[in-house]
């Protein structure tokens, strides 16, 4: 497994750019949409809105922690997790929890991002699927996922 599976959606963009407006885009792609829409799965065994938006809070505190771990520990473990056991419980979660959750953790990082210095960049840390990486690749794949994502919340908003 790469160390970034999301790295073809990122390209050679700046992640803190891309990170720093997901939560309004994904604002202003819901805004429009009724609870119905929110709700509906485009495909048996596939996300909703609703249920997207959950896997990015969710994604959003696992972010948090790894950010944080890279930063305070040498070369940590992190912890990898099951999203499809964790979307089993997304049900639970209505869209405008999920979007505050999200976005309140996801300013909390960017806040965090300011105090990062060149060093604190490459800090490693070691993904036990994906290998060792840097703080900084941890960036980048929340970059690369949150378009991955917000693709598909437009094209389950354009349907």
């Amino acid at each position: 497994m790469e160390l970034n599976p999301y790295a073809s959606y990122l390209g050679d963009q700046d992640p803190v750019p891309v990170i720093t407006a997901t939560p309004d885009r994904i604002r202003s792609l819901i805004a429009p949409l009724s609870a119905a829409q929110i709700d509906h799965a485009p495909a048996p065994g596939k996300w909703s809105i609703r249920e997207i938006v959950a896997h990015l809070a969710d994604c959003e505190l696992v972010f948090a922690f790894r950010l944080r771990q890279a930063l305070a520990a040498d070369h940590p473990v992190i912890q990898p997790f099951d999203q499809g056991v964790w979307g089993e419980r997304y049900a639970a979660y209505d869209i405008a929890s999920g979007l505050a959750t999200f976005s309140a953790v996801r300013n909390w990082n960017l806040r965090l991002l300011t105090t990062v210095t060149e060093a604190d960049r490459h800090r490693p840390t070691t993904h036990p699927e994906r290998g060792t990486m840097t703080f900084w690749t941890i960036i980048e794949t929340m970059g690369g996922h949150d378009i991955n994502h917000l693709q598909q919340l437009e094209r389950i908003a354009g349907a």
